[in-house]
């Protein structure tokens, strides 16, 4: 498999390991504030990143990476940062799979954002499927 098809591969084990970070986060939630939570649990990742790229050869100079890119990446720690915070809140009062499915629906925003600032250009297909996974989320966040 070639690095542009890998994509696929890669996608499957993040999903994979965002379903089992639902289900650990909502067990270890319970008796702990959220935010505190999210905060051990980012902890966590970057001391586990930090050894990965340590041993994998891929740390550079900080001071090597462009402003621009620098601007970026910060803009989306940011924006992880208040992901998890709120995903923890919701995870504390409500149950792991409408909260999962409610997150997950983000995919229409991604595809709404990546459209007006990226350029790119979902096909009919892309965007029934887009649809599809939005409609059950909101399926999913309604109780019976």
């Amino acid at each position: 498999m070639d690095m542009t098809g890998q994509w696929f591969f890669w996608a499957l084990l993040s999903a994979f390991f965002a379903a089992l970070t639902a289900l650990f986060a909502k067990a270890g939630v319970q008796g702990v504030h959220p935010d505190l939570a999210a905060f051990i649990r980012t902890a966590v990742v970057v001391m586990v990143l930090g050894a990965f790229v340590w041993k994998s050869g891929a740390w550079t100079d900080p001071r090597l990476i462009p402003p621009r890119t620098w601007s970026f990446l910060l803009l989306s720690a940011l924006a992880t940062g208040a992901s998890w915070i709120c995903y923890f809140r919701a995870l504390q009062s409500g149950d792991a799979s409408a909260v999962s499915a409610v997150d997950r629906s983000s995919l229409a925003l991604v595809a709404l954002l990546a459209v007006l600032f990226l350029g790119e250009r979902p096909s009919p297909r892309d965007w029934l499927g887009i649809a599809l996974v939005t409609a059950g989320a909101a399926l999913m966040a309604f109780k019976r």
